[in-house]
């Protein structure tokens, strides 16, 4: 019989988790059992709708306000999850930006908080939460498709910041293999969120592109998710999985 509640007794943090596949995230995370804590920057009414849905219907879960392009920002939310729950078992790095535009016009400003985001908050908060994470511990970054295929125009920043996490989950997976944690890539691709709409003007160029003729849905990458962070995943370290309806077949 399987367990309904696999992450009972265990404590999430995941940065970016106030909408959109955060918050599918952060909602399952809380239905297998967990507490939760998780960041936000600029959604403070969906961060607070949010935590009390959870707190509402019995769950555990805060909301804490941490711009991840701010290290010290980053590292204060980590250390608050902690003082709150008391520990942390599973990190989700899931906060990300998306900067549009050809290597010839992009803003070096839209370059460094790209990175800043999506690379260097992965590993501020990883280096933060270790000292709060014991054996058993789960790290998991939501990357994407496009780090192994960019079949557009413009996407070279989003597309370098994605594959950077490669490198370091399969380095960081060396690092923490001996504490028993593991660490592993979520890499999407189309997702119906608001930063890529399955009806926004993106969508037919990309529906084109996949083996199924359908975006996911952030609830479909928050069970994937919820299974690396489960006990069942224990063997699972230094991979990029990719969930991507077939864009990169």
């Amino acid at each position: 019989m399987s367990n309904p509640t696999p992450l009972a007794g265990k404590v999430a943090l995941v940065q970016g988790g106030s909408r959109g596949i955060g918050a599918a995230i952060v909602k399952r995370l809380v239905a297998d059992g967990a507490s939760v804590a998780f960041t936000y920057v600029s959604s403070a009414s969906k961060a607070e709708a949010l935590q009390d849905e959870i707190l509402a219907g019995g769950g555990k879960a805060v909301a804490i306000k941490a711009d991840s392009s701010d290290a010290q920002a980053v590292q204060g939310a980590v250390a608050k999850a902690a003082q709150v729950f008391g520990r942390i078992d599973i990190l989700i790095n899931n906060a990300g930006v998306l900067a549009l535009g050809s290597v010839e016009d992009l803003p070096l400003e839209d370059f460094d908080r790209t990175l800043a985001i999506n690379v260097r908050s992965v590993f501020v908060a990883s280096q933060a939460v270790l000292p709060h994470m014991g054996a058993g511990g789960r790290i998991i970054n939501i990357s994407s498709t496009n780090a192994d295929r960019m079949p557009f125009a413009g996407g070279a920043t989003y597309a370098m910041s994605k594959s950077a996490l490669t490198g370091l989950v399969k380095g960081m997976a060396r690092d923490l293999g001996p504490r028993k944690i593991t660490v592993n890539n979520v890499q999407p691709g189309p997702v119906d969120t608001d930063m890529n709409p399955a009806d926004g003007e993106m969508a037919p160029g990309m529906l084109g592109l996949m083996a199924l003729d359908r975006y996911g849905t952030a609830e479909e990458i928050a069970d994937f998710v919820a299974f690396l962070a489960s006990p069942q995943a224990g063997y699972i370290t230094g991979a990029n999985l990719t969930i991507d309806g077939g864009f990169g077949a």
